[in-house]
Formats: C-alpha cells, sequence, structure tokens
C-alpha cells in the first residue's frame, strides 16, 4: 500500500489518509457491499482508527495524535480489510463480521436519550412514507430499521441523503453525530430520539462504539493503553468540553456527563446482544458469538 508524506515529513499508510479525506461511504441495509480483503500494510506498532464525534474523544485523550479519523462506515471499511489493527468502532462492524475481540469494559453507549442520533419528521411517526438515510452511519441506520419494523411495525421507503441537504429537505430523515448535536443546539425539536427509543422499548443501553481488534492482537499492553485512555479523557472531560467545537459548552458537557456513558458491562452486553438478535430476525447480520478480552 502507498505510502503518503505528510507536512510534518511523517509517513502514514493510504488507509489513514484516506480516513482523515472522510469521503462518503455507501450504501446501507441489503445493498452493503463487502469490501474486498487488502493485502496488509508493513508491521508497525498499531494502526488505530476512530470516529472523530465528540463521543469519542474522551476514549483517545493522550493518544490522539496515533489515531487515524474516519467516518463511521469508512472506519468499518477499513477495519474489514485490515486496513486498522483496532478501531473504535460502530457496532454494526462487529455484529457483521465475526473477525475481531472487543476490549472489556470500554464502550460508547447510552441508557435512554442520547440527543445525537434522532429521526427528524414533519409529519406523525406511523404517517411517514419515506425516511432519508446518511450513508456515513450504518448502525444508526440499523438501529432505526429495528426500531421502526419492531417496535413501531413500520415499514417506510429508505432512501438516502444527498450530500450537502438538509435533513429538514426531506419528509423524515436519520441525524447523527455531531451534525446532531449542532441541530439540537439550534432548535428545541428534535424528533425520536433512537437512545431513549431503544432503552423504552427493551429496557437495556444502546451500545454505539466499542474498541474492535483483530483477532488474536490483543495484548495486556494494548488493553492497558486503551483503559488508560478511557481514564485520562474522564479526568480532563472539562477539557474535552471546553476544546470541541459542536454546539455550545453547556449542551457539550449535558451531552458528555448525562446522556453518554463509557462502561462495558453485563448490562450493556444484553443490550449487544438484543441487538443482534433484532438484526438477525431481520436478515441484516449473521449469528456470531462476540468475544470480549481484558
Amino acid at each position: 500500500m502507498t505510502a503518503i508524506t505528510t507536512s510534518n515529513s511523517t509517513k502514514v499508510n493510504a488507509s489513514h489518509a484516506r480516513c482523515r479525506l472522510m469521503r462518503p461511504v455507501c450504501p446501507i441495509f441489503a445493498q452493503w457491499t463487502t469490501p474486498k480483503k487488502a493485502a496488509r500494510l508493513p508491521p508497525m506498532k498499531w494502526r488505530i482508527g476512530s470516529v472523530p464525534h465528540l463521543n469519542a474523544r474522551p476514549l483517545i485523550y493522550g493518544i490522539q495524535q496515533e489515531v487515524a479519523l474516519c467516518a463511521p462506515a469508512r472506519l468499518a471499511d477499513e477495519l474489514y480489510r485490515h486496513g486498522f489493527d483496532l478501531g473504535l468502532a460502530p457496532v454494526a462492524e462487529v455484529l457483521r463480521h465475526d473477525q475481531y475481540d472487543v476490549i472489556n469494559g470500554i464502550a460508547v453507549t447510552s441508557h435512554g436519550a442520547v440527543r445525537s442520533v434522532f429521526l427528524l419528521h414533519r409529519a406523525p411517526l406511523d404517517k411517514i412514507s419515506t425516511v432519508a438515510l446518511d450513508p456515513a452511519s450504518r448502525s444508526s441506520s440499523l438501529l432505526l430499521r429495528v426500531l421502526l419494523e419492531q417496535r413501531y411495525g413500520l415499514k417506510p421507503e429508505f432512501v438516502l441523503r444527498t450530500r450537502g441537504d438538509s435533513p429538514t429537505d426531506y419528509e423524515a430523515a436519520l441525524v447523527f453525530g455531531d451534525e446532531a448535536i449542532s441541530y439540537a443546539a439550534a432548535h428545541r425539536q428534535t424528533g425520536l430520539d433512537l437512545g431513549a427509543a431503544w432503552t423504552e422499548w427493551t429496557g437495556l443501553p444502546f451500545v454505539y462504539a466499542v474498541w474492535a481488534v483483530q483477532r488474536g492482537i490483543a495484548n495486556g499492553e494494548l488493553s492497558a493503553m486503551l483503559h488508560r485512555a478511557k481514564t485520562d479523557g474522564l479526568t480532563h472531560l472539562e477539557e474535552v468540553i471546553q476544546n470541541s467545537p459542536e454546539g455550545t459548552p453547556e449542551l457539550r458537557r449535558d451531552y458528555l456527563t448525562k446522556h453518554i456513558r463509557y462502561d462495558l458491562g453485563d448490562a450493556e452486553k444484553a443490550g449487544l446482544k438484543r441487538f443482534q438478535q433484532c438484526l438477525c430476525e431481520l436478515k441484516l447480520a449473521q449469528p456470531h458469538e462476540l468475544r470480549f478480552v481484558d
């Protein structure tokens, strides 16, 4: 794989560079294609990827200079191709492909309203005929489909949002991540909060991202580094809040302290298992046993 020279003369592999460009990736649901396996890259210590969103920053605190930032769907594809050794990965990738170990004790989760993943809709929920999805987030799209079909008994048509379109250009649109946080800062109404809808339905937390490690790579040194980053990030959470651009400091503080959680314990694993079961029932994932490592 081609090496790319950055302005500070450091060389990074091409998959890292692609991720920093954050090009949109699609498709979703039954239209998904499985990426071809890429050749192994030259050996490095660890090649680490993460999503670039506010809720991920506390988990990469102190190691952010070693982490390539990718839109969620791009990160998932690069992980699948072995472009990364590990990534703070969207949960859909772990549930779709049985090639990862999951680091115990660390995740991006909510137990109730999440405020960064919601369905904006003009008509009443049961009157919606078309929903626009963001191709950058497969996990959020899958969660929305599960909720609409299995909780509410709805089967709208799903379309992809056109790049540059506002979510308000559509009858209904999925909004996630930093766009959702910015939207919430400017509007009182944010539609159906998917975190709240999931927990009200199941009584369980929802897990959005985990540290997914290529099977066999995880070891004590790697796990200790990730747990230390989490501890340091939560210790310096106010610094993360003050130095982030999304919304206002008050909104960021409320979001990171009241809505997002970072533990992966028994309740979160039960939520993961329930989501996997839902996806399998809709034939959107193949059943396999998740492997958690310390």
